[in-house]
């Protein structure tokens, strides 16, 4: 009576072939991540300074100017142009901070610089009273996803 031995298992040849696929797979999404996580962290920016952009509205309904700060407040004191408005200086996730450049009667900027990360293809996003602010060195529109 004659054994036939049956193998099992794998060689060096088909693991190391699997390894170097698994390898070219993982180079080819790393990237993808990469732009996939930038993309929701602006997602950040756009939404703060869409929720400034309203507090901005809203304050300026009653009062005779846009806000030159953010602060907790949103008081119109008519005589006092350099008021604040309503809101975080901060984005809801914290990948940015918020400021208000500029602002008057009739006009207003208001910017979102990342924090703690780079951005090197977007950088600074800027709104101003008639919405994506795209002038300059701020995010271009294809940063504002449009």
């Amino acid at each position: 009576m004659k054994f036939v031995r049956s193998s099992s298992g794998f060689t060096l040849i088909e693991l190391m072939i699997v390894v170097g696929i698994v390898a070219i797979l993982a180079a080819i999404a790393y990237p993808s991540y990469q732009e996939y996580i930038r993309k929701a962290k602006r997602s950040d920016a756009m939404t703060a300074l869409m929720e400034l952009q309203l507090a901005q509205e809203k304050l300026r309904a009653n009062c005779p100017f846009y806000a030159a700060e953010i602060q907790g407040t949103n008081n119109c004191d008519t005589t006092t142009p350099d008021i604040d408005v309503a809101g975080s200086t901060t984005s809801p996730e914290q990948f940015y901070n918020l400021g208000i450049v500029s602002s008057s009667s009739s006009a207003y900027v208001a910017t979102a610089a990342p924090d703690g990360w780079s951005d090197n293809d977007c950088g600074t996003f800027a709104i101003n009273q008639d919405g994506p602010d795209h002038s300059g060195t701020y995010a271009n529109e294809r940063c504002w996803g449009k």
